[in-house]
């Protein structure tokens, strides 16, 4: 975390209640040595560890199996100001286990696009950090300055004073 940048750090298990309440998250990795990153649907697992199920012949299966990846989940507020984001990193591996693909079929997450033959990929979650700003408050209970929008919209009687 960015030490004294305003915003509260959420310990593991906060991060974790967070993450389980999102619906859509970000997958964050490698393609062609650039920096990539796909929303996807996913399932938290009790463990911590994140699931994603896509098609098995897809780029993202082989840019991420074996890699090290972030994943990003948030909420943001705009109007209120206020928002939390929680990112897991760790590596991720496609589940090979016949046994288990089988009963992550029947509880694993829903492909929104399915596909003939799908895969589940798990990132294991080495590094869980977390962060919120809540209504517009900084860690140290000062008001955010106002964004530009709220500062062009006042009257402009009170723009000169």
């Amino acid at each position: 975390m960015y030490r004294n940048d305003g915003f509260r750090e959420l310990d593991r298990q906060e991060s974790m209640s967070r993450l389980a309440t999102a619906v859509v998250g970000r997958i964050v990795h490698t393609r062609e040595a650039l920096p990539a990153v796909l929303p996807v649907n996913f399932l938290l697992e009790e463990s911590g560890a994140v699931l994603l199920r896509t098609s098995a012949s897809s780029e993202l299966v082989r840019a991420i199996d074996g890699a090290v990846v972030a994943f990003e989940a948030d909420e943001v507020d705009a109007a209120a100001h206020s928002g939390w984001s929680v990112v897991v990193t760790g590596p991720a591996s496609v589940v090979t286990d016949p046994d288990e693909h089988r009963h992550l079929v029947r509880i694993g997450p829903r492909s929104w696009v399915p596909w003939p033959v799908e895969v589940f990929v798990r990132i294991e979650p080495e590094l869980i950090t977390g962060r919120e700003l809540v209504g517009g408050r900084t860690l140290y209970g000062m008001d955010m300055p106002p964004s530009v929008s709220e500062r062009t919209s006042e009257p402009s009687s009170t723009k000169d004073h």
